[in-house]
């Protein structure tokens, strides 16, 4: 773990007077070199006879999923083993015609029948939901009992107890059937969880009790459900040929797009300049493959991972290093986005400067070059300029020690936990999909951002506060709450638990259509709640991501698997 120490042997201060610096402890970067080889990419490129493999499993697929003779209750079970396993980007097409369709023979389907399927039902409902389709969760009062609770012979049906779990996770306000759909659930598959450890189920359920579906990245949901899937009795072997394939294909782009990541960072040499920061640009990359792993996504991933590894520095700068005077000329250098204003900062914060201007420039560049918009890049620049005025605004709290009321502390934390930042640039680099409007919407902070703003800085904060109070430090959410409202750390954690599921129930109603914005720009939000929910679980997985957040990135980046 972390501590925070004095440091005196930093760089003097404009005045030219030593000044005493906090400095984190952190660990150091636990790759190294170790996706530098990655930078030969003829290493990584399937030869003919593999592509060829490769492009008939996903023909056969493509025909089992458009063959139109499938019973409904095979071919919504076909969607759900095809979005697990990593593959519904190649199908997006065919999944939208068919979903399509079972939204409108959903109320028959459903509704207006007494016997209904448990598994059947609450799989349908989540797909369609998933899909930003509107359907009625009224389905599920079929199995309640007179007394209106949740019938309980449904718990021998444990398969149908995880669909209804994990569809009871694209609730929306006022849902309450879902709320103890939730509640029963999940009762009812601790305790098989408990007692039958053997059946091929308990996987499925085990990983479900913790990172439910929803909530979950793409990547580790098709690691794990590839490695249990041919245990299921309902697997099918060309899924399972395609999925392994495929899942290595995408590892290898990954591992081609982060070695030049590695190198680029590597020849910045923040880890000795600037030891005093987090040396995080691999976990930077995982974060941003959450965001989107998809191949044709290549120029917006990179893109992306280099400003969240150049923000991390800067967050280190004004959290634990610079001076108030400093973090004023940093501030309005960032303001102005001029190299001229370069000889006007320390040393050490152009050494994070210039590289942060060279990034969106040589992107811009290129983008212009190849007749593409690039009007994206001003609101991505616009909302990094947000961030530093968020990160100072802190900065001058921690200085006079002052103490926000909680919503006094949101309104600025919400800014400073990146994630209004990230998300607006996250559309730069997406394509015609990414429009003028869209970038208007995002860049008024319309609910899904709030949302999944609330979600990164409450989650960061509730496991991160003890840790921030080893030094200088303006209180988190937890301190400020606890204040305000005279209460326990436990009865915060609580409240802004509930937030957090608050939040999560917004994200879902934003994605119900009609939707303000493009599902795939949607997405890009939802996902980067999804990569907090990950790395924030019950400790910080990105500064200390030596343990947990080690074996997921060795999972999806490293790992391939045999075929």
């Amino acid at each position: 773990m972390a501590t925070y120490v004095n440091a005196t042997s930093g760089p003097p201060n404009v005045a030219g007077t030593a000044v005493t610096r906090s400095s984190a402890n952190y660990h150091p970067s636990i790759w190294g070199d170790k996706f530098l080889p990655y930078c030969n990419s003829s290493l990584l490129v399937l030869n003919n006879t593999e592509e060829k493999q490769l492009q008939g499993l996903k023909e056969e697929a493509k025909q089992m999923l458009v063959a139109g003779d499938t019973p409904q209750h095979k071919i919504i079970s076909l969607i759900d083993d095809i979005q697990r396993l990593g593959l519904a980007y190649h199908f997006e097409a065919e999944l939208d015609a068919i979903l399509q369709h079972l939204k409108d023979s959903f109320l028959q389907l459903y509704c207006s029948k007494d016997e209904v399927d448990l598994h059947d039902a609450a799989l349908c409902f989540r797909l369609l939901r998933q899909q930003g389709h509107v359907v009625s969760s009224d389905v599920f009062y079929k199995f309640k009992d007179n007394n209106g609770k949740f019938k309980e012979s449904l718990a021998k049906d444990v398969r149908g107890m995880l669909s209804l779990y994990e569809a009871a996770h694209l609730m929306v306000h006022g849902e309450t059937i879902l709320e103890e759909a939730l509640e029963f659930t999940t009762s009812h598959l601790h305790l098989y969880l408990n007692s039958i450890l053997n059946n091929p189920l308990a996987g499925l359920v085990g990983r479900a009790l913790k990172y439910p579906l929803r909530r979950s990245l793409n990547r580790l949901v098709a690691r794990h459900y590839i490695s249990v899937y041919h245990k299921l009795s309902w697997h099918n072997q060309v899924l399972l040929d395609l999925a392994k394939r495929d899942f290595n294909r995408v590892q290898a782009l990954h591992q081609r797009e982060l070695g030049p990541i590695t190198r680029w960072w590597k020849d910045l040499d923040f880890a000795n300049k600037l030891s005093f920061a987090r040396d995080r640009v691999v976990e930077c990359y995982f974060w941003i493959s959450g965001v989107y792993f998809e191949p044709r996504y290549t120029e917006a991933r990179v893109f992306l991972t280099k400003v969240i590894s150049l923000t991390s520095i800067v967050d280190d700068i004004y959290d634990i290093y610079g001076t108030i005077e400093e973090l004023q000329q940093f501030t309005d250098a960032i303001e102005k986005w001029d190299i001229s204003t370069i000889d006007q900062l320390p040393e050490y914060i152009t050494l994070c400067y210039r590289p942060l201007l060279e990034v969106f420039s040589e992107a811009e560049e290129e983008i212009e070059k190849a007749g593409r918009p690039s009007y994206g890049f001003r609101y991505a620049k616009d909302a990094f300029k947000r961030l530093s005025r968020g990160y100072f605004d802190e900065a001058k709290w921690c200085k006079v020690e002052y103490f926000p009321k909680f919503e006094e502390y949101m309104s600025v934390a919400l800014i400073s936990g990146a994630y209004k930042m990230l998300s607006v640039t996250s559309f730069v680099l997406m394509g015609d999909v990414a429009t003028r409007e869209a970038y208007e919407w995002i860049s008024i902070d319309p609910l899904i951002v709030k949302a999944s703003s609330v979600i990164c800085r409450l989650s960061d904060d509730i496991v991160g506060h003890e840790f921030e109070l080893q030094r200088p430090h303006i209180p988190t959410a937890v301190e400020c709450f606890m204040k305000q409202y005279s209460v326990s750390k436990e009865i915060t954690y609580g409240a802004l638990q509930k937030r957090i599921t608050n939040a999560w129930k917004d994200m879902n109603q934003e994605c119900l259509n009609p939707t303000a914005a493009a599902m795939p720009l949607l997405m890009r939000v939802f996902n980067l709640a999804r990569v907090i929910n990950l790395l924030y679980d019950g400790d910080d997985g990105y500064t200390h991501s030596s343990a947990r957040t080690k074996e997921m990135i060795t999972s999806v980046l490293l790992d391939p698997f045999p075929v």
